[in-house]
This record gives structure tokens, sequence and C-alpha cells, in this order.
């Protein structure tokens, strides 16, 4: 009997990889799984950050006390933005209004470009929401929250709502 269980092990191949492939399957399942219960639940509290899960207290409703970016702030959100999109250069972006008073050290910004996507089904009009850090009442610096089209400009949409903004007003 002993020899036969040995001689099983020995045949046997070794589950290092099979574990180590399943711990690398559960940890993006589970990393999945995190993500999208941020995007199915919404949280109370105010946190900042387009990945946050409730309305940004700076964000204004549509037409009171927004104004337009500058050229300036434009090229910020521009920087953040291409680094996503196949050929930058012939991106047409379309502003949305932006608070004209900001409270808080950052906000979020939606709004829409026409671009190549790296992925093809994306190419065309796409909504994006981006983090604008904010200096002395005007846009210094802006991180990509997420970006999509097609099919998927609803999500961007709907994460937009949350703070009060819809990519679909840029003009």
């Amino acid at each position: 009997m002993r020899r036969l269980c040995r001689r099983a092990k020995e045949r046997a191949p070794t589950h290092g990889t099979i574990v180590q492939a399943s711990k690398s399957t559960l940890i993006a399942a589970l990393a999945t799984g995190f993500l999208l219960s941020a995007c199915a639940t919404n949280q109370t509290s105010s946190p900042q950050g387009p990945l946050a899960g409730s309305e940004s207290p700076s964000a204004a409703p549509a037409g009171v006390g927004q104004r337009d970016l500058t050229p300036q702030e434009k090229k910020v959100i521009v920087d953040a933005v291409s680094p996503s999109l196949r050929n930058p250069g012939s991106a047409k972006y379309r502003w949305a209004k932006f608070p004209a008073v900001v409270t808080e050290e950052s906000v979020n910004y939606c709004a829409t470009v026409d671009a190549q996507s790296p992925y093809p089904a994306y190419n065309g009009r796409q909504a994006y929401i981006v983090e604008a850090h904010m200096s002395g009442g005007r846009v210094t610096s802006a991180v990509m929250g997420l970006i999509a089209g097609g099919k998927d400009f609803a999500i961007v949409s709907n994460m937009c709502a949350k703070y009060g903004l819809d990519p679909k007003n840029a003009t």
C-alpha cells in the first residue's frame, strides 16, 4: 500500500502552479467583486474622488453658479484624458460647465470627447470623469477616473450622476 501511494505521489503533477493560478483567480475575482460592489452601493459619507460613492458637496446643480473652464484649465484636463486615447491630437473635446465656487481641494468633472479609443468599440463619443485638483479657485491638476464610449457610455454617465453631473450637457 505504501509503495502504491508513493508511486502515485511520484507520478502526480505538482499542484504549485495550479494552486498559484487559483490564488490569482481568487484575487482577481475578489478585486472585481469589490469594484462592482462600489458601483452598486451608495455611501452616505462624502469622500472625494471620481470613484467615491456619494455626491460631491462642491458639485453645483446645473445652471447654478457655474462657469466655463479657462484655456489653462482645459489643457490640464486634456493632459489627464489624452493618455487614454489612441490619437489624442485628433480628439474633439466638448466642455461642460464647472462650479463657480469650489470649497474643496478637489472636485469631480464630467464631459465628453470625440476620439479614437484603444478599444475600437469605444471609438467616437466617450464620456469621462476626472478628479480636478484646485488651487486658488482654479484647476491646477487632474486625474483620470473613468472613460468609456459605446454601450458603456451609460456607466460613466451614471457615475457622474452620483455627483449631480451629466456629461451629456457638454457642448
